[in-house]
């Protein structure tokens, strides 16, 4: 098939940008042509790849005209695979994604990335308009599935759900990282992504100011660098918050930063040498987690807060899972685990199954076989509406 993207992509450091790399990798291996319509915002100069073959303006409502008539003058586009999260859109709620929808001659499937159960009305207008002009849905979950039938109203039958793909992070030995990288004879507890509000990274270091009185051999890894966009407006004004807050627990043995953007090869280095993968989100209706799917895609022995995508993903002993969003729940079950090395196992062991089923070599078969499908159906219905018209 020959298939086009729309999404934020890299150099852009956005957890979209990453899904639409991986995801564009991934059906690029099962022998799909796949191009890319970038989404820029105006703050930076992105230098693309050369599969980018339209660099949409975020904020220039013009350009989503000029990108529908792009697509529908090219003889070889197939498919438009169409990435929603409200904020990566242009207008309120990212509501210009609807001038590029309503002209596009082409099907499209959208993949949500954000299904929220209480939306706004004009939120809950956007995404009710784009699963009814969509040939297919993802989501990546079955409450998210639930949340797009039943509030959305998006019709059942388009709906599929495909699970948030990984890397295949080659496994390697704890041991052996922890020595590499200087960490040997400490236990690590990590978490990593772009940071800013709203990661709830303080509920982790407050959690883990409570268990290095018991187990001082104990790191807490803050793995990642602050969110470009973030940094742009406010600084590092954030980072500087938890820092402060390590200052004022006493935790500076205790907790470090890793302030880089990781590859995937560091990724995967510091999750195998993680013995607990801590989630502390605050936001209980957090639909997907990227990072998440990451650690499960690592196998690493997990407590988080009970947010909509980690309750599911972690059910069945792939997880730990607070009560509530607060530093006493969180720090209690990672003493559990830090207590148990039979539990810490038992959750790797099946964290690491579910994992596996979620590479994106697998993942993209799912797509592959689930645009296939949309692909054959709209050319069936092309040729009975020809055969009709000849009538």
């Amino acid at each position: 098939m020959n298939i086009i993207n729309i999404g934020t992509y890299p150099p852009k450091q956005c957890g979209i940008a990453t899904f639409s790399m991986d995801l564009r990798n991934s059906l690029f291996a099962a022998d799909n042509a796949v191009s890319i319509m970038a989404l820029s915002d105006d703050s930076f100069n992105y230098h693309y790849p050369e599969e980018v073959s339209f660099n949409l303006q975020q904020n220039l409502k013009q350009d989503y005209i000029k990108a529908a008539a792009y697509i529908n003058g090219s003889s070889q586009i197939e498919l438009v695979v169409l990435q929603h999260e409200y904020g990566i859109f242009g207008g309120i709620d990212g509501e210009y994604v609807l001038e590029l929808t309503k002209l596009l001659h082409k099907p499209f499937v959208l993949i949500t990335h954000t299904v929220l159960p209480r939306p706004t009305k004009r939120q809950k207008q956007i995404l009710n308009e784009l699963c009814h002009r969509a040939a297919g849905i993802v989501c990546m979950t079955q409450r998210s599935k639930q949340l797009l039938v039943n509030l959305y109203e998006a019709p059942p039958e388009l709906v599929r759900v495909i699970a948030h793909g990984v890397p295949d992070f080659p496994k390697k030995s704890s041991q052996d990282l922890k020595r590499q990288y200087g960490f040997q004879g400490r236990r690590l507890i990590s978490t990593f992504g772009l940071i800013g509000p709203g990661k709830g990274l303080e509920l982790g270091i407050r959690a883990v100011a409570n268990v290095v009185v018991d187990y001082p051999d104990v790191t807490y890894l803050i793995l990642g660098q602050t969110h470009p966009m973030l940094q742009r407006y406010e600084g590092e004004k954030y980072r500087q918050m938890l820092n402060n807050l390590v200052t004022e627990l006493d935790l500076q043995a205790h907790v470090i930063f890793v302030n880089k953007y990781l590859t995937n090869e560091e990724l995967g280095d510091y999750l195998y040498m993680t013995d607990i993968y801590i989630s502390p989100y605050p936001n209980m209706d957090q639909a997907v987690s990227g990072t998440l799917a990451f650690a499960v895609g690592c196998g690493r022995a997990i407590v988080s807060t009970d947010y909509a995508y980690a309750n599911e993903v972690l059910r069945g002993g792939r997880g730990l899972l607070a009560e509530k969003p607060d530093p006493k729940n969180l720090s209690a079950l990672l003493c559990q685990i830090l207590s148990n090395r039979e539990l810490s196992e038992n959750l790797q062991a099946q964290a690491y199954k579910l994992g596996q089923t979620w590479t994106w070599g697998s993942i993209g078969k799912e797509y592959t076989d689930f645009f296939r499908q949309i692909v054959q159906e709209t050319n069936h219905q092309e040729e009975k509406q020809l055969n009709y018209a000849k009538l």
